[in-house]
């Protein structure tokens, strides 16, 4: 099986920039997408032999994910159960018979750090959610997860040191969920692998000269980990200031 995720920048924008030929060429058996922007309303859009969720904020034009998927699911449920996380679209959960698929849209810390408290008390209560996910059934996790993890998953560390997405304590709370039981499928694949990335900033020509950072990803619970055939960064296509990522599993 192969599972797709990409964060599309606002999804009506990447159908004008090759959207659909990607879908299309990929075949994913599940696609996910993040940072959507939209309501369900505000575009039409069906793939044949897809089933599709949409997780939309309440603000318009911020936030939202998506799902489509090939085989239809057990249940479907929307973000954590949680008043205070509730209104902005980040998780959309799909249970099948032998797992679950969770993609999330991880909120960004901000400039000067003004999310950053929000931040850490999603991480705890996002990884309490996985969790219990994972006591049922392995788990799939996808997404934009707004962090690089380490210093070989972005161009410049020493310089971005205190800055969102690449804090001590961001990146302390991705360890404190790997070291729960889940495995970053890419660095699991690729362990030593510099240069690859899936998001660029849109300034000083950061995509031209590879000045990325690493922060889309797809982990699974550790106990499935030798089913993992790939995981692909398509660092080529274009259409968002992320690229796609893509995990090839048994």
């Amino acid at each position: 099986m192969n599972f797709v995720s990409w964060n599309v920048n606002g999804l009506r924008a990447c159908l004008n920039k090759g959207f659909e030929d990607f879908f299309k060429k990929v075949d994913a058996d599940v696609f996910c997408i993040q940072e959507t922007k939209l309501q369900p309303e505000q575009v039409e859009i069906s793939f044949e032999g897809y089933h599709q969720y949409f997780n939309s904020a309440v603000k318009k034009g911020y936030s939202g994910t998506a799902v489509f998927t090939k085989k239809e699911p057990i249940s479907v449920c929307f973000d954590l159960c949680m008043d205070k996380h509730n209104d902005e679209g980040r998780v959309i959960t799909l249970e099948f018979e032998e797992y679950y698929l969770v993609t999330v849209y991880t909120p960004n810390s901000q400039r000067e750090l003004a999310r950053l408290d929000y931040r850490m008390e999603w991480e705890e209560d996002f990884r309490d959610y996985i969790l219990g996910l994972d006591q049922k059934k392995p788990v799939i996790l996808c997404g934009d997860l707004n962090v690089a993890h380490k210093e070989i998953d972005l161009k410049n560390p020493k310089t971005n040191v205190k800055n969102a997405g690449f804090t001590i304590e961001e990146r302390e709370k991705m360890t404190k969920l790997l070291d729960s039981g889940f495995v970053d499928t890419f660095r699991y694949k690729y362990p030593d692998l510099e240069g690859v990335y899936t998001w660029w900033s849109y300034m000083f020509k950061a995509r031209e000269k590879n000045a990325g950072w690493r922060i889309d990803y797809f982990i699974v619970s550790d106990r499935i980990k030798d089913k993992i055939n790939d995981s692909i960064i398509h660092m080529d296509v274009m259409g968002s200031d992320h690229c796609p990522v893509e995990l090839i599993i048994q």
